[in-house]
């Protein structure tokens, strides 16, 4: 009986941490981690306004502003889009202005959980895919966007000004360069 208590009293330690103060169970989140969360920011605020302003709309020159989310800031989209209904997709050339455009999102998974300014262009080249037969293939360029505020659950404070921005989004993957260095984050 001592021994069955003895265990018990072990496998608790054990699930504790040992320390039987127990122990976090959010990861930390390093630099490049910091630098996803924000990239996923960015490319969700970019989402949102082709969304509120573009989707739905006839083809062709595009020019549209809307207020970002929590009526914090503007941001503007202007350039090309054109679908192929065949294909399922809509081949793009726009370039976003952010004007103190707020966005935040809160998630159980602490990668997803961001509240963050954005100040900047940024120009967005290439298809949406709109069908699963299809295939999103994007590259997102700037050369110069502020990010300022927090990514992570509990909050980071985040910021990054006059940032170079070069990326890649291949289906869910986006990856390349923030500020000079690498990052990349799935959508």
């Amino acid at each position: 009986m001592k021994r069955v208590a003895s265990m018990l009293v072990i496998a608790s330690l054990a699930a504790c941490g040992g320390s039987g103060g127990g122990s976090s169970t959010t990861p930390s989140c390093d630099e490049s981690c910091q630098d996803g969360v924000a990239l996923l920011a960015l490319r969700n605020a970019i989402k949102v306004v082709y969304n509120v302003t573009l989707q739905g709309k006839p083809e062709g020159p595009q020019n549209a502003m809307t207020m970002c989310q929590l009526g914090n800031g503007t941001a503007s989209v202007s350039g090309t889009a054109t679908s192929n209904a065949n294909q399922g997709t809509t081949t793009v050339n726009l370039t976003y202005v952010f004007s103190g455009c707020t966005y935040s999102q809160a998630d159980s998974d602490p990668t997803q959980t961001f509240s963050l300014t954005l100040d900047g262009t940024v120009t967005e080249v290439g298809t949406i895919a709109v069908q699963p037969s299809s295939t999103t293939a994007l590259e997102f360029t700037s050369g110069a966007i502020s990010f300022d505020g927090s990514v992570y659950g509990p909050p980071i404070p985040y910021m990054q000004k006059g940032c170079a921005v070069m990326l890649g989004q291949n289906g869910n993957n986006l990856s390349g360069l923030l500020c000079g260095r690498d990052a990349g984050t799935t959508l």
